[in-house]
């Protein structure tokens, strides 16, 4: 109960900015912040506990592995959020999302997959059913 959540939150602070005129041709690798109000062709990568916000008018076409992710925008290509995910009303994603911990607000749209990624300690505590024995 108290002192168990030691995952690593987000920390609120945008160190790049791809603005809304922008578009990048390549994949991104980042540490800390990362907001994306223009257009990525390739791969967003945190090489670091990072923080996406992805904003209304952006879009992403490539994988998005990051521990935190807030969408508003539009992408396609799996996200992987091995921390935290937020899909906001105007989202759009086609591919597969894997999180641990997940919001979504009405009006976001997903097209593929909701896979909870599994807390390394909560399958520790799974304990196997073995089969025979009751006579």
């Amino acid at each position: 109960m108290f002192g168990r959540n030691r995952r690593a939150k987000p920390n609120g602070r945008i160190d790049t900015l791809i603005g809304a005129g922008c578009r990048v041709q390549g994949d991104v690798r980042f540490s800390g912040g990362l907001r994306i109000d223009g257009a990525v062709s390739g791969d967003v990568v945190s090489e670091d506990a990072g923080t996406l916000v992805l904003s209304e008018q952006a879009s992403v076409h490539g994988e998005i592995r990051v521990a935190h992710a807030v969408i508003n925008g539009k992408v396609s290509g799996p996200i992987q959020a091995s921390e935290s995910l937020e899909l906001q009303a105007k989202a759009r994603v086609s591919g597969d999302v894997a999180y641990r911990s997940l919001e979504i607000q009405a009006g976001a749209v997903v097209q593929g997959r909701l896979v909870y990624l599994a807390d390394a300690r909560s399958s520790e505590k799974v304990v196997p059913l073995v089969a025979g024995g009751l006579d």
